[in-house]
């Protein structure tokens, strides 16, 4: 008989390698952009040749990516891009990072539910569960590392092993500016859920101190006009986190409504359903995931109430852990359950992975997936588009539409069009603009129209709408 260890390393590679390829053929298929795969394809590129987090912003200014985030763990990646220098190299890593998340929940359930095979269970729960496909799949971002690294600290803080958990907790840390939020909430379950008082709070007063020095001291510091780039966001709730937090005193019905429209309900509907409302059992772990959720609750960005974004990242730990934890306060309640309920949570969230997850093969079956779903498909378009890229020479600057940019971004300098400043290269996609392209509605097309124009610049190489120009 197979054991359920053989079974979950199985099933973690096998997480691992479709999830990377169905990444890898979404990049070739030219669905990836320059935000965030070419930005990011360009701060580990800069770090690997001696400029640390170095990227060009959207208005051509040359910045650290800490001005953007907080997430210096992307350039470990550095050295690797030596050994594999291609935007490639981050999908890869990504999804066997999320994928190995699966082993602490296999841990965590296996203590408290008993038995190997639950622990496959929740295991499976956890890969088979919609928003952590989706993180994979949304090009590249490095708070996805933080829902491995945090189901690690969670399953070593339970362990009462503090130091391991220091470590993995404090790399989450470095994976986004809120994250620090996220550890304190997991300091206050570890004071109150294990009885650790003193520890507790001193995990908690790192968490906040770390999210306040990322968010109000490092981000600022290197964002070009100081303040976080994305305060905008939050202009309907006073901005600036100082901002929220007045308004949340003089006008809470403000917060409160902000934070309950249509959209977010849809959007707790979709993270609690697929657990069967499991992670409500376990109040103090679950509670981890509130940072995120408040963030994207309150944001006026609509894609931050999807779970087809990586807006959850912070927040899939919580919840998985939850999961396994009200189980084991449910199965006390009721030992009858203890076979049936890791069987019923794996056909549900399975059940929801085909009608709302990311996999291709959900779209033959009824009611399933269609989103995204030839997102892998590399065309005839994306071929000739790579033919033309070509053409472009490696390191000089370039301005190029956002899904080129996804293959441009290795070199110093890259520009999104119509962006050009002293780019001496023009790539652009007339026949598959992206958001960002889009973004531009009518100005795009009469920015491309005047470069045409402009005796300046002239075609180099052309096909099926992907254009290549060069200044004279």
């Amino acid at each position: 008989m197979t054991r359920p260890r053989t079974l979950l390393w199985i099933a973690v590679a096998a997480f691992a390698a479709g999830m990377s390829a169905l990444s890898v053929l979404q990049q070739r298929a030219f669905r990836t952009g320059r935000f965030d795969v070419g930005n990011l394809t360009q701060a580990v590129w800069s770090t690997a040749h001696g400029h640390l987090l170095q990227m060009t912003d959207l208005q051509g200014e040359q910045i650290s990516r800490l001005g953007a985030h907080f997430d210096p763990l992307v350039a470990t990646l550095a050295p690797l891009w030596w050994i594999w220098p291609s935007p490639e190299l981050l999908l890869v890593v990504q999804a066997i990072s999320v994928a190995v998340g699966a082993l602490p929940v296999f841990w965590l359930a296996r203590k408290h539910l008993g038995g190997e095979w639950t622990g496959l269970g929740f295991a499976l729960v956890y890969l088979l569960y919609p928003p952590t496909q989706w993180l994979v799949v949304d090009d590249f971002h490095p708070v996805a590392f933080a829902t491995p690294l945090l189901l690690f600290a969670i399953w070593y803080l339970d362990e009462e092993r503090l130091v391991l958990f220091a470590l993995f907790a404090g790399l989450a840390c470095l994976t986004k500016e809120q994250i620090g939020l996220v550890v304190a909430v997991l300091g206050l379950w570890y004071a109150f859920g294990h009885r650790r008082p003193r520890a507790g709070f001193v995990i908690v007063a790192a968490g906040v101190a770390v999210a306040i020095v990322a968010t109000a001291v490092i981000v600022p510091h290197f964002a070009p006009g100081g303040g976080s780039p994305f305060e905008g966001r939050y202009a309907d709730v006073g901005g600036s986190p100082g901002g929220i937090a007045k308004t949340l005193v003089e006008h809470p019905l403000r917060v409160f409504d902000a934070a309950t429209e249509h959209r977010d309900i849809r959007y707790l509907w979709n993270l609690i359903a697929p657990l069967l409302g499991l992670p409500l059992l376990s109040p103090l772990v679950a509670a981890s995931a509130l940072p995120e959720l408040g963030l994207n609750l309150l944001s006026s960005t609509e894609t931050q109430t999807s779970i087809h974004f990586h807006y959850t990242a912070g927040a899939i730990p919580g919840l998985i852990a939850g999961a396994v934890l009200g189980a084991a306060r449910l199965q006390r309640r009721a030992p009858r359950m203890r076979r049936v309920l890791p069987r019923v949570v794996v056909l549900v969230v399975l059940l929801a992975g085909v009608a709302a997850g990311p996999l291709p093969a959900w779209r033959h079956l009824p009611f399933g997936s269609h989103l995204a779903a030839r997102d892998h498909i590399v065309t005839a378009h994306a071929r000739a588009a790579a033919r033309v890229l070509e053409a472009v020479p490696p390191r000089v600057p370039v301005s190029a539409t956002n899904t080129l940019g996804a293959h441009l971004s290795e070199r110093r300098r890259i520009f999104s069009f119509p962006v050009l400043r002293e780019a001496r290269w023009v790539a652009v996609d007339t026949r598959q603009p992206s958001y960002l392209d889009d973004a531009l509605g009518r100005k795009f097309a009469a920015a491309y129209a005047r470069l045409r124009r402009n005796p300046a610049w002239h075609v180099v190489r052309s096909e099926d709408g992907v254009v290549v120009l060069r200044r004279s």
